[in-house]
């Protein structure tokens, strides 16, 4: 059995909310075979509770736009690892310690996991200054064309 196409579709926009509020390791992990509580994990990251809370906020405003409200929520005060229970996916917003300490896509790596792709990530050149993006610019002086 796996994820239903509703949770399958909840989880990647709580997914691409996250990703929007620049959550970093960004993945939804397909539980619905080892749990009868949920059908998917999302997991994501952020540097300091700040980032956690944001992320949780704008996932949490993106859901509910989708008339998805969560059932619960867990860790808000502390702002480390922010659980939110939307019953078909379950969102785990991490602090970076938390998620390196706590792992779970190590303790759920027999699930398999749901392809996301951030839908405005950029392509890896554009990340490095030197490296022109478009093929038909030439390197500029000093630059080597190799």
């Amino acid at each position: 059995m796996t994820a239903s196409a509703e949770a399958r579709e909840t989880a990647l926009i709580a997914a691409q909310a996250a990703a929007d509020k620049l959550a970093t390791d960004v993945s939804i992990v397909d539980v619905s075979d080892r749990l009868a509580i949920t059908d998917a994990f999302v997991l994501a990251s952020a540097p300091n509770e700040r980032q956690v809370q944001s992320i949780v906020d704008g996932v949490e405003e993106q859901l509910r736009a989708h008339g998805v409200k969560p059932v619960r929520r867990e860790g808000v005060a502390e702002g480390r690892w922010v659980l939110l229970d939307f019953v078909d996916i379950v969102v785990h917003v991490q602090h970076a310690e938390e998620r390196a300490y706590y792992a779970l896509e190590r303790l759920w790596k027999d699930c398999p996991v749901i392809p996301f792709v951030d839908r405005d990530a950029r392509p890896a050149t554009a990340d490095r200054p030197d490296t022109p993006t478009d093929p038909s610019v030439e390197p500029g002086p000093g630059e080597s064309d190799q």
